[in-house]
């Protein structure tokens, strides 16, 4: 029993030399296919440095091989024919490529080989049980006709697509046939080959596939299935694609992630990796594992490669999905709290609220004077300017960089109706912000300032109206972010429930019970003014329910213990 591989080579010629001699070096003829496109001087260079092979590897009618097309399949069966005309002995073709290079024993993988004589390694699947293709043609590869290049001719390639479709024009599948895919890197028997080869319908078959997409990966894997004992639905070569479709290219620092597939090939190999051809091709290193190949054990890997390339980490942005909305995943990278009207009900609320949980406490960060940082910095962590222009020219991302540049550190800013609403929903739409709202506390620094009656009035107006707005962009459906809102009469009430609540949010004080609260400004007379601006035609409900006047809560009598005289 012996094995026989063909090689397609469109480039890297040194390298495709190295691994052509390392093939024979193991006892298997080889038989090249050199692409069309690549020029006849290059060919036969490349032919002449391997002339003292002359007997071992044989050069295959030339095919232009571009990707998608016909010319692919066309070089695979006239190097196959070669390959079981001019070697008898030869029981199993392996089809590889120039960037293939084999990571086990060759004499390892013939011994595989001879011990399941009749079975085909293919991956062979039907159209509905194929997850990986990509691009949006299943079915209708089959059914429709493509006689245009995708690289090349992609306009006319859509187009014609389009018009398949819209004149519902549909190709019959010959008799007997049931369309099937897979990676087009196979190992068939030298029976099943010559079955696809020296098959009377074959005339019919290739008319039919010249004008199926990447027939590459579905002639042989259709026919297989005519002519197969037993059929492997596997490739015995590593070969990873990512989200894309393309395919992974393997360099220098995979060299252990290769030796623990235990696979007998592998592509694409970057041909400058140095340490991959030096190891895997040295004879010296080729020791007989016995194990079955088993490219599960680095899926894992390539599985968290896909989602960091397709995901990234939250609140950090690459390249390629920055222009693209929602490719996200996360605008922001860690928790973070917002509170609307706090500061605006109680004194000195940053420092209170920075002693008693330990965060980065900020003002109001999107003020239209410009962003109020801790201590009222110019520029904070990662140099983020307090400019307004500089901030609000992407809101968004200000937040995202905040957050992501103080990783490990809980960030805490004020927000209310007097700020940039630009950044409204984004704050409601990130599962990361805890929002807490005393709705109508805006209205205090109002009552404070006095005034001009009437000014105030339309002040208030035009503050009620965004925050009503704002309130509901946090009350919609579609909000993610974690939000408590109470009308300023609700809070009064009972404002040390309501900030122990707040503050159970915070890592490390959710069993502490608060020990002191902030000093709430002094409200008498709110309620009055409150009420004027309902006299003057105004009506301030995101308030509540606020009394005229605040009656003091009754003090119960000190209940004296009773002592038994006897």
């Amino acid at each position: 029993m012996s094995l026989g591989v063909v090689m397609l080579v469109h480039t890297a010629f040194d390298r495709a030399e190295q691994v052509i001699r390392h093939w024979v070096a193991g006892g298997c003829p080889v038989v090249v296919h050199v692409d069309k496109t690549v020029d006849r001087a290059e060919n036969d260079r490349f032919r002449h440095r391997l002339s003292d092979l002359v007997d071992r590897v044989k050069f295959s009618r030339r095919h232009r091989c571009e990707w998608g097309t016909w010319g692919i399949v066309a070089a695979s069966q006239s190097a196959s024919e070669l390959m079981l005309s001019s070697f008898p002995e030869v029981r199993h073709v392996y089809l590889a490529s120039g960037s293939c290079l084999p990571l086990r024993p060759v004499r390892e993988l013939v011994a595989y080989l001879a011990e399941r004589p009749e079975r085909d390694f293919i991956e062979s699947a039907t159209t509905k049980d194929v997850p990986w293709t990509v691009g949006g043609l299943d079915e209708e590869r089959f059914e429709l006709r493509f006689p245009f290049s995708w690289k090349r001719q992609r306009f006319l390639f859509d187009a014609w697509v389009e018009v398949q479709r819209a004149l519902r024009l549909q190709r019959q599948i010959p008799g007997g046939l049931v369309p099937h895919m897979g990676s087009q890197w196979w190992c068939l028997t030298r029976e099943t080959l010559s079955g696809i080869l020296t098959d009377p319908n074959r005339p019919e078959y290739e008319a039919y596939f010249r004008q199926v997409w990447i027939p590459d990966e579905s002639y042989f894997q259709t026919l297989v299935r005519l002519y197969s004992r037993q059929v492997e639905s596997r490739s015995l070569t590593l070969s990873k694609f990512d989200f894309q479709g393309k395919p992974h290219i393997f360099y220098d620092d995979h060299l252990q992630l290769l030796r623990r597939s235990d696979c007998f090939v592998a592509r694409k190999i970057w041909p400058h990796a140095e340490r991959l051809y030096e190891a895997f091709l040295d004879p010296a290193e080729q020791a007989m594992k016995g194990a079955e190949p088993n490219p599960g054990k680095i899926d894992r890997i390539f599985a968290k490669a896909v989602e960091r390339r397709t995901r990234g980490r939250p609140g950090l942005y690459m390249q390629s999905r920055l222009p693209n909305d929602n490719w996200e995943n996360g605008f922001t990278s860690a928790p973070y709290s917002v509170f609307e009207g706090f500061s605006d009900l109680f004194e000195d609320f940053e420092t209170w609220l920075a002693r008693t949980t330990g965060a980065r406490v900020h003002g109001h960060l999107f003020a239209k004077t410009g962003a109020e940082f801790e201590g009222r910095q110019k520029s904070f962590a990662g140099a983020l300017s307090d400019s307004p222009k500089i901030r609000d020219y992407n809101a968004r991302r200000f937040l995202t960089s905040l957050i992501w540049n103080t990783r490990g550190e809980r960030q805490c800013f004020q927000f209310g109706p007097s700020d940039s609403q630009i950044i409204t929903h984004d704050l409601a739409h990130d599962p990361n912000a805890q929002i807490s709202v005393i709705s109508g506390a805006w209205a205090v620094p109002l009552f404070q300032t006095g005034g001009d009656f009437a000014e105030l009035r339309t002040e208030a107006a035009r503050l009620q109206k965004i925050e009503a707005e704002h309130l509901r962009a946090l009350r919609s459906p579609h909000a993610k972010a974690r939000i408590r809102i109470w009308t300023m009469a609700e809070f009064v009430e009972s404002p040390k429930d309501c900030l122990q609540e707040v503050i159970g949010e915070f890592a490390g004080t959710e069993q502490r019970r608060l020990t002191e609260a902030p000093r709430m400004v002094d409200l008498t007379g709110f309620g009055r003014f409150l009420q004027n601006l309902k006299n003057e035609g105004m009506h301030p409900y995101l308030m509540g329910d606020f009394p005229v006047e605040r009656q003091p809560r009754p003090v119960e009598p000190v209940r004296r213990k009773r002592y038994l005289v006897r």
